[in-house]
């Protein structure tokens, strides 16, 4: 049988996580490439807060600024930090279809291309 949390707990540890990306000011998930140095493709701003509080252990995200002139890259992981600079939690980035943490229309990316996120919500394990 697998461990698993009721509801409140759920809430809880979700409502930790994201609220930790508002220490010290707007926290940023910036995308990379992956590759041995792991170079910056594009930086979006969170709103302050970044998260409405949890419902079933899952958090939505506010208003996600978007990165209007991206650097080149085919992007396969993003980073969410803090306002203070923290790093918070890492994940992979795919195309449409290929079952990433974030999925982008497309992960190669042109210098002065723009990412968008319409939609992110963080889910606390069960």
């Amino acid at each position: 049988m697998a461990v698993t949390h009721n509801t409140t707990v759920r809430n809880s540890v979700a409502d930790v996580v994201v609220d930790a990306i508002d220490a010290g000011g707007a926290g940023s998930i910036v995308f990379q490439d992956g590759g041995s140095s792991d170079s910056d493709v594009a930086t979006l701003a969170f709103a302050n807060p970044a998260f409405g509080d949890a419902a079933s252990g899952v958090a939505t995200a506010n208003a996600i600024t978007d990165d209007t002139n991206c650097n080149a890259g085919t992007v396969t992981k993003f980073t969410v930090y803090s306002g203070g600079a923290a790093d918070i939690f890492t994940g992979s980035v795919t195309a449409t279809g290929n079952g990433g943490d974030i999925i982008l229309s497309s992960t190669a990316i042109g210098a002065g291309d723009t990412i968008s996120i319409s939609s992110l919500t963080y889910e606390a394990p069960n």
